[in-house]
């Protein structure tokens, strides 16, 4: 079993948007362990360092301005090959190439409002965890079905 932990983040519009209950339930029902969770205003030195392989781009002025623009939630979920599946459950970056049942599928119309980050890799994931939580914000637990598997 490979167990993974993964860093999502719902963008301004995810929350303007009043999409946050919905879009954790997509986590959720899969069966990912939430672990983690705030929300949090991201400011401009934060917003630098966790898009700096874009520094550079065409977008990137625009990205750092909407992602500064309004309140994020930051979230961790773990579970068994968690980044891929998350990947999957969010979609293609592009609304245009994200299919219908995937997060950004079914609410984006826009690559630059697509509600939602997470990491593309474990490396990506530990970077953007270790920036945007400290260990005490991280918590350990059992869900239920560990707790009576666990039992046999």
């Amino acid at each position: 079993m490979c167990i993974e932990e993964t860093f999502i983040m719902i963008k301004p519009d995810g929350i303007q948007r009043g999409l946050l209950g919905k879009i954790i339930s997509r986590f959720e029902e899969k069966g990912l362990k939430l672990i983690a969770l705030k929300m949090m205003d991201i400011d401009e030195n934060l917003a630098k360092e966790h898009y700096s392989e874009h520094i550079g781009k065409p977008f990137y002025e625009r990205l750092i301005e909407f992602i500064t623009s309004g309140p994020v939630v930051a979230g961790v979920l773990k579970g068994e090959k968690a980044i891929n599946i998350v990947r999957k459950l969010v979609g293609a970056t592009s609304p245009d190439n994200a299919e219908p049942g995937t997060i950004r599928g079914d609410f984006t119309i826009n690559t630059a409002f697509n509600i939602i980050h997470a990491s593309d890799s474990s490396g990506t994931a530990k970077k953007e965890i270790d920036l945007f939580f400290q260990k005490n914000e991280i918590f350990t637990y059992d869900l239920a079905l560990e707790q009576w598997l666990g039992s046999k």
